[in-house]
């Protein structure tokens, strides 16, 4: 590994500290009244944003040292149902805009309550229910990485709506996500997986600027012996297809 890539994952590392404490003091201060004393409607709502936000920052983190941990061929492979992958996966994203359907999701026991949860922000779920407590091997921090980008992703370019697909065949697992979004030029579908690149201003009404997550994504998969394909043009959404080998 570069010199400078040590220093710039060692600096993200120490980053973890000071963030968990301040979680854990947002935390304290939201859930242990009877303690620190009462809040104001204001004073939550000032606190939440800042937890959803500590939380936020937490996640970035952890993404950039897996992406470093990934290029360096480390794995670490479990045991896990897809029901909590997926479960886990959707109540992360949602907490940071809405704690209550979150809280929702997170009590879901079945899949048809699950997808009714989801439906209500516009994320619409295609899984054979006799997959919902499949369990899968694989390495599931890179794996919910990946689902985790994908829907963000779809979720801030979309009109209305977010179909997420999963199936799982003998030899990989597969997640399609697709937005109804204005699309991705063909001429762009290579470059949108570059590092901090920017539609150009012009151009801006048929895909803003990806940062990092997409550029993530692959880098993920490819280190993990995955597939990633791209199908969309202006104004037909995007769709990407994952495919995680066991």
């Amino acid at each position: 590994m570069e010199r400078n890539r040590i220093k710039f994952e060692f600096l993200v590392h120490d980053l973890k500290v000071p963030l968990a404490v301040i979680e854990a003091g947002l935390i304290s201060l939201l859930h242990k009244q009877e303690k620190y004393g009462s809040l104001t409607d204001q004073q939550t709502k000032v606190l939440e944003r800042a937890l959803r936000n500590t939380i936020i920052t937490r996640t970035l983190v952890n993404d950039t040292l897996e992406i470093g941990r990934s290029s360096q061929g480390i794995t670490s492979k479990t045991r896990f149902n897809l029901s909590a992958f997926l479960l886990d996966t959707l109540v992360e994203i949602l907490d940071l805009n809405d704690h209550e359907v979150a809280e929702k999701v997170k009590q879901s026991p079945t899949l048809p309550e699950f997808k009714n949860h989801i439906a209500q922000k516009g994320i619409y779920l295609e899984l054979e229910d006799a997959l919902w407590q499949k369990e899968l091997s694989l390495d599931e921090s890179k794996s919910k990485q990946i689902l985790r980008n994908l829907l963000t992703n779809a979720l801030k370019y979309r009109k209305s709506r977010v179909d997420l697909k999963v199936n799982v065949r003998a030899d990989c697992l597969q997640i399609a996500v697709r937005d109804d979004g204005e699309g991705i030029p063909a001429d762009y579908h290579q470059r949108i997986f570059e590092c901090y690149f920017q539609m150009d201003a012009k151009n801006c009404s048929c895909v803003r600027g990806h940062g990092l997550g997409l550029a993530g994504v692959q880098v993920l998969i490819e280190d993990m012996g995955g597939q990633l394909f791209l199908d969309s043009d202006v104004g037909k959404g995007a769709s990407f297809l994952v495919k995680i080998p066991f």
